[in-house]
């Protein structure tokens, strides 16, 4: 069965930067599993792997514009400390969920505090980032009906709902 729209595809895969350093592995847990044509992942790993079937191996070359997207400096700005409310000891590396003023949720990461400014950086960790992936694909399936209607895997591989 070869990788279409709507089928779920189980791949193990390792994401190396471009300086050959591994940042993301799925070996020695369970595959990753998505569901082909729902954005589940970046677009250029999606658009490489259509049309494959399960036991191709491939590498992926993917720019940021199909990767994690291109920096954008105007994601970084600088925020009073007390904006962290109730975090005491607020630390570069730490991650947050801010809102931007359209409403939209993004993670934004400190990078640097001086004095009682806090700079934040909202663009992706790999955003500017060329990124290899390495992949073999291990399954292509059907989705259920009830996969699709979420928009993710259920079972191994997939997405678990806590209850």
């Amino acid at each position: 069965m070869l990788i279409a729209q709507d089928k779920v595809v189980l791949i193990h895969y390792t994401l190396t930067n471009e300086e050959g350093q591994v940042l993301d592995s799925s070996s020695g847990g369970d595959p990753l599993a998505y569901i082909h044509g729902q954005g589940n992942i970046i677009p250029g790993l999606e658009k490489a792997l259509e049309g494959r079937q399960a036991g191709d191996k491939l590498n992926v070359r993917v720019e940021p514009s199909e990767g994690y997207g291109v920096r954008d400096d105007s994601l970084i700005q600088q925020v009073p400390r007390r904006a962290f409310g109730g975090v005491k000891d607020v630390q570069p590396g730490m991650q947050f969920h801010a809102q931007s003023s359209q409403g939209q949720t993004r993670v934004v990461t400190v990078t640097r505090i001086q004095g009682d400014m806090v700079t934040v950086d909202g663009n992706h960790p790999l955003a500017g980032e060329v990124l290899t992936f390495d992949v073999e694909v291990t399954e292509v399936r059907d989705a259920t009906g009830e996969e699709l209607e979420h928009g993710h895997v259920h079972g191994p591989g997939g997405h678990h709902h806590h209850g």
